[in-house]
């Protein structure tokens, strides 16, 4: 391993990587999530050299299970086929074939649809990637170092990574493969009540829902795949209290298409350049396919499969359109709940124990730790008074603290290495994935994988354009190392 102590608050100008004379570059890649590991697996196997070392930092004992799919509540499943999953971008039956080869499904007898699918429990597909890369860890090739990033400072030609155990490191080139942060609570709703017992900040965190009692009336402030997981996970632990789910619009997640069908449409040939025409062709293209018999599933799923092009031909004022006004309709479409997960939605509405509102928390208070709520309907001037005993926030990342959400990225925006992209998705990066920053400009040994890289990429929220994305940043890393290459050669003479 590189190592080096030096002193954090030492910065200086960015320039080309350059390795040391007498060990391999070394890649840090910050977030053993999919992303990360999905960019360490393909790295590794890429044929190149000098074969760099490459570092993960990940707190976590595994690689690849990240946020979403390091969850052990039995209601959280993938949400789309197994067969259409997979960290091999030209092998899209792999985890299919995985999960067949471990059993990995055995004694869940719910993960087999009828129409032949499978949805497995998303913590599957965390197992099978930290599979897929824990050969490469025992093999020597991959680093797994458990411990977060606290300080990540530019020193020399390199970058210096301080972990919160105090280790130091020393990178030729930086992936950043973190996600987003944690959802933000409106208005203020977060610091009333923050000491309560059954408050619900982030409920991606394991036993967030354990303190909600069966009979328990639930006001879930958000209505995307997150709140849909929360719906579900109750239902499962036996609750059967009333559950009010708010959101802005009130749009509920779909589902999956009645019976499979193939992309529709082609957004390419004759692309729309404002957000206007982009919708009226997907309109167009939905009317076609009803016509034909079809339902509006292929046609979003050719825009998911054309998105990060149509994206990138779309001017920012476009982009910026879409994220203020489509991103809502959007969301509902493109990320769908898996089936099990739609029928407990589905249940609860028909038993009368939900309500999906559209509008907003007009005031509340605290009295004898029941939540009373002021609910303002969308387009109307109804108000309805409320009462919860729990309050559960899934109103999706809170984009706009990125930056401030951990204190290496916080340096990174002081120092000028970073800031947000323009559309507000993520942070700012070139069509290489390069860093872009106020003061530093472009930083080709500072790169973004994941979903931070959305505002330049579009399309970059579920696989296979997270695990095709790592493979991109991946082939930019070992080009870059490719280049410099004779470079390192002629320092050692």
């Amino acid at each position: 391993m590189n190592q080096l102590i030096v002193n954090p608050m030492t910065l200086s100008a960015i320039s080309e990587p350059a390795f040391s004379e007498s060990k391999r570059p070394v890649v840090a890649i910050i977030g053993g999530g999919v992303s990360g590991a999905a960019t360490a697996f393909h790295l590794a196997q890429a044929s190149q050299s000098p074969i760099p070392e490459i570092i993960v930092f990940e707190p976590r004992d595994g690689l690849g299970r990240g946020l979403a799919y390091d969850t052990a509540e039995p209601a959280h499943r993938i949400n789309v086929p197994a067969a259409r999953m997979s960290l091999l971008t030209d092998e899209p039956n792999h985890f299919l074939r995985w999960i067949e080869e471990q059993a990995a499904t055995s004694g869940d007898a719910d993960a087999l649809r009828p129409d032949g699918n499978l949805f497995p429990r998303r913590s599957v597909f965390g197992d099978y990637v930290n599979a897929m890369l824990q050969p490469l860890v025992a093999g020597g090739i991959v680093l797994h170092r458990r411990s977060a990033v606290a300080h990540l400072l530019r020193q020399g030609q390199r970058w210096c990574l301080i972990g919160d155990d105090g280790t130091q490191t020393l990178a030729d080139i930086v992936v950043i493969a973190t996600s987003h942060p944690p959802p933000v609570a409106p208005g203020q709703l977060q610091a009333l009540l923050k000491d309560h017992p059954r408050f619900v900040p982030d409920p991606t965190k394991a036993g967030a829902l354990d303190a909600i009692r069966p009979s328990d009336r639930v006001l879930v402030v958000g209505n995307g795949l997150t709140s849909a997981d929360v719906i579900a996970s109750l239902a499962l632990k036996g609750h059967k209290g009333p559950i009010t789910a708010i959101s802005r619009r009130g749009l509920r997640s779909r589902g999956h298409a009645p019976c499979p069908q193939e992309p529709t449409g082609d957004f390419l040939t004759n692309p729309a350049f404002t957000a206007r025409a982009l919708l009226k062709n997907i309109r167009s293209t939905i009317r076609q396919a009803a016509s034909d018999g079809l339902t509006w599933h292929g046609v979003i799923d050719q825009v998911r499969a054309q998105g990060q092009a149509l994206w990138q031909v779309l001017p920012l004022v476009e982009r910026q359109r879409i994220v203020r006004h489509l991103r809502p309709y959007w969301d509902v479409h493109r990320f769908r709940v898996a089936p099990q997960v739609e029928t407990a939605l589905d249940e609860a509405i028909a038993e009368g124990r939900l309500d999906i509102l559209a509008g907003s928390i007009a005031a509340s208070h605290v009295e004898n730790d029941t939540v009373h709520c002021t609910l303002h309907l969308r387009r109307s001037h109804e108000t309805v008074e409320k009462i919860y005993d729990a309050v559960v926030v899934t109103t999706g990342p809170g984009h706009g603290g990125i930056l401030a959400s951990q204190p290496f990225l916080a340096e990174l925006s002081e120092s000028g290495y970073l800031e947000l992209d323009p559309t507000g998705l993520g942070l700012s990066c070139t069509r290489n994935s390069e860093a872009i920053g106020p003061t530093a400009g472009v930083s080709p040994s500072l790169l973004i994988a994941g979903p931070l890289a959305r505002g330049t990429f579009g399309e970059l929220m579920g696989l296979p354009q997270v695990t095709e994305h790592a493979a991109f940043v991946a082939a930019v890393v070992a080009g870059r190392l490719q280049a410099q290459a004779p470079k390192a050669v002629q320092n050692r003479l």
